[in-house]
């Protein structure tokens, strides 16, 4: 089915097309990864309503929408795309049978954990734990942004540690198989209301991000028919999980290409 894919090493192709991603989007990489300015000191009598709508608000210090602000999210998208895509090599090479070492069906709980920290901790300039937002506004000050992206670093954390447990055999039931399935779908379908606020690319962000949710919700229900579908064939659930490994390998390029 994919002869010029099988007749390669998968080490070698692995590595080439890591290579690859790192080089093309070694500007965006570079960019975002740098700090956030500092914020500017202001008045205690007016700290905490400040702190409490920078975020929500996305003006009052300028952030959402500047050059900083969209460097920093695009950053966070590319980086999640180059591990999105790197787990649906992993499985497409399952998928095809393709004779890998053990070590490679790790790679999905791996980049998951890797990618769920990352986004609880990271994914939000001013949030708690690395912004001027306390916990207690963080998570209750009501902004939705915020909340969803830490949402998606535990959703991504627990389907990491299901994964891991199942991929070492320590879950063996068919059942397991449904925190990755149904965490999938569900962001897929929050990426439809996902908001980033008074942002001047609005329009875009949305139509990028119902797009990454549609291809997430085919992913899920690809994954989920390979996992449960009922008296299938061993052709038949292969064609399931290449059509859930091809949907992961487009969801992280379509991240690896956002912007703002």
């Amino acid at each position: 089915m994919f002869p010029w894919f099988v007749g390669m090493k998968w080490q070698r192709l692995l590595l080439v097309f890591s290579m690859f991603l790192v080089a093309l989007f070694t500007g965006p990489f570079h960019v975002g990864a740098q700090p956030p300015p500092e914020q500017h000191h202001i008045s205690a009598t007016s700290t905490t309503t400040a702190t409490h709508n920078a975020h929500g608000e996305h003006g009052r210090d300028g952030w959402e929408g500047s050059a900083e602000g969209k460097a920093y999210s695009e950053f966070n998208h590319h980086l999640a795309g180059f591990f999105d895509t790197l787990i649906g090599l992993a499985e497409l090479g399952h998928a095809l049978e393709y004779p890998l070492p053990f070590w490679t069906r790790l790679v999905l709980p791996a980049a998951l954990g890797t990618m769920g920290a990352y986004l609880f901790i990271w994914s939000d300039h001013d949030a708690w734990p690395i912004g001027t937002l306390s916990f207690v506004e963080s998570f209750f000050g009501g902004d939705r942004e915020i909340l969803e992206h830490k949402f998606y670093g535990l959703l991504a954390t627990l389907m990491a540690v299901v994964e891991a447990l199942r991929r070492t055999g320590r879950l063996h039931h068919p059942a397991w198989a449904a925190p990755l399935v149904f965490s999938i779908l569900i962001a897929g379908l929050l990426l439809f209301v996902h908001s980033h606020g008074d942002h001047p690319g609005t329009a875009k962000i949305e139509f990028h991000h119902a797009v990454l949710g549609t291809v997430s919700i085919a992913a899920a229900l690809s994954k989920g028919i390979a996992s449960w579908f009922p008296g299938a064939s061993p052709r038949t659930v292969k064609r399931w999980e290449v059509a859930w490994a091809a949907s992961v390998i487009l969801f992280g390029l379509l991240l690896l290409a956002y912007s703002e």
